[in-house]
């Protein structure tokens, strides 16, 4: 927190030594012409942020008194825990499995953890660790093991393998990643909604993150996840989410073992008018999500059950791991937010509907206050930038502190980590954008291939590059046209 009142000493600071020339005609005109923007913006984020009050505060808590009334009744006939680990390192790995198999031995039902492995040491480690641990009769253990397909396939062979266990009625399958470690509890104070809440086909929890690497990297994902806990619980008011993580997600059984979903997770693909087909190499949360937004399904969110992820960022640069991990979430979510869109408001709800269309938009209207900043200043001088920094820094202040609502503590840092993801993340969007194929692990450095020649290759690189520069100039002829920097049709001879 001193971190913060230094921060807003500084902004009072610089308020008073602000001149009164600073705000001339032009910074003046400046604000004026971005206002309709920054309303709708910050009208929209007000409106998530309050939503998620509303859940957190009002109904949430009503269906939290209805799940621990139900007690031991509130539990499913079955729990199966699909885990899968890959290139975890063996502390990692140890600190998830021990979690996991503690709490399931916590947990007075029947539960299969069921491990879907590469490696064979792995597996040897897991099952001394299991031995070690003696849990009691009602914890079983079994293993799978998969040529190193990636996760898509390790997941596809674990749901499989449930499917061919035939799970009483009742059952529920939890997926969680192999960096996930599992809070005491959460299994007992989680699976409960599913009799609480009997429409919803599956639900995702609240998550914070051990960071390993420079400070830098612990502040982002931690403000990541705390704008992330706000999102989901407006979200949650809908009875849906916008993705079903991979960390720790919770299925009906039925669901899960459907074999139509176990296909869409295995071999998810889209055809685009441009690119042609391609199958989906990461974003396995999105598939399993699309899967039951287009079968009518509905989802809960479940914000006081925390489940820790151990987070290693890919690159000891902050700059180059943002990239790498952008590159990969903005594609997740753009590849499924066309598809997603098409199901429609009648389908999916009209709010979720349009939190799907304002992914896509926000990527351009985000970019529209620095852009016109820039303009400006190379147009009339640098007032407008002056003014347009200081906007920035008083808005992005308050934008930290609304956090507080979702997290205990907020860092000094917050403020230029949210411009940071809003401008860097924006670009990223709109590169990833016009090439949905590029996709990439971060962690395996798996890359996706096509079977294509050659030529087709350097055809659709550069249609992509083309398509990129020419929505890029069109967006910047936009905005200045819109502060009045250009003016079309004034001065056109008469005919």
């Amino acid at each position: 927190m001193s971190g913060l009142l230094g921060y807003a000493v500084l902004l009072l600071a610089v308020s008073l030594a602000m001149p009164a020339e600073l705000f001339n005609e032009q910074s003046t005109h400046f604000l004026l012409a971005l206002g309709f923007i920054a309303s709708w913006r910050y009208t929209w984020a007000a409106t998530h942020f309050v939503r998620s009050l509303i859940y957190r505060k009002w109904v949430f808590p009503r269906l939290r008194r209805q799940a621990d009334d139900l007690g031991a009744a509130g539990l499913p006939s079955h729990a199966y825990l699909l885990l899968t680990s890959f290139r975890i390192d063996a502390e990692t790995t140890i600190d998830v499995y021990r979690a996991a198999i503690e709490e399931a031995a916590r947990t007075q039902i029947p539960i299969t953890l069921v491990v879907s492995l590469v490696e064979m040491a792995d597996q040897r480690l897991i099952k001394q660790l299991f031995i070690a641990l003696a849990p009691p009769p009602h914890v079983k253990l079994a293993f799978i093991r998969i040529g190193g397909t990636g996760k898509r396939d390790a997941l596809a062979q674990g749901l499989r393998t449930i499917q061919m266990m035939l799970p009483p009625p009742g059952s529920v399958v939890v997926v969680i990643d192999g960096d996930t470690v599992l809070e005491p509890h959460c299994l007992k104070r989680s699976l409960p909604f599913f009799k609480v809440m009997p429409e919803i086909s599956a639900f995702t929890t609240d998550e914070v993150c051990e960071v390993r690497g420079a400070r830098v990297f612990h502040d982002w994902y931690n403000m990541r996840f705390a704008q992330r806990q706000i999102l989901m619980c407006s979200m949650g008011l809908s009875k849906r989410v916008l993705t079903l993580t991979g960390r720790m997600s919770a299925f009906r059984a039925e669901v899960a073992t459907d074999p139509t979903f176990i296909r869409q997770l295995e071999a998810d693909s889209i055809d685009h008018w441009r690119l042609g087909r391609f199958q989906f190499l990461t974003g396995d949360d999105k598939s399993t999500w699309y899967w039951i937004l287009k079968n009518g399904g509905k989802m809960a969110y479940i914000p006081d059950v925390t489940v820790s992820t151990v987070e290693s960022p890919p690159d000891g640069n902050f700059l180059r791991a943002a990239t790498m991990l952008m590159v990969r979430w903005f594609g997740n979510m753009l590849r499924t937010n066309g598809r997603a869109l098409a199901l429609g408001p009648q389908k999916i709800g009209l709010f979720v509907w349009w939190t799907v269309l304002d992914q896509r938009m926000s990527m351009w209207t985000a970019t529209i206050g620095p852009t016109a900043a820039v303009l400006l200043t190379l147009y009339y001088g640098p007032m407008a930038l002056v003014v347009y920094v200081y906007w920035i820094a008083v808005t992005r202040f308050i934008q930290t502190l609304a956090l507080l609502t979702a997290r205990k503590q907020v860092s000094w840092t917050f403020p230029f980590l949210l411009f940071f993801n809003q401008i860097y993340g924006s670009l990223v969007k709109t590169y990833i954008f016009f090439r949905l194929d590029k996709q990439k692990w971060t962690r395996q450095s798996t890359t996706a291939s096509r079977d294509m020649s050659a030529f087709s290759r350097r055809v659709i690189n550069m249609t992509s590059f083309a398509m990129h520069a020419t929505a890029i100039l069109l967006f910047i002829a936009c905005v200045a046209t819109y502060i009045g920097i250009i003016r079309p049709f004034v001065n056109l001879p008469m005919l």
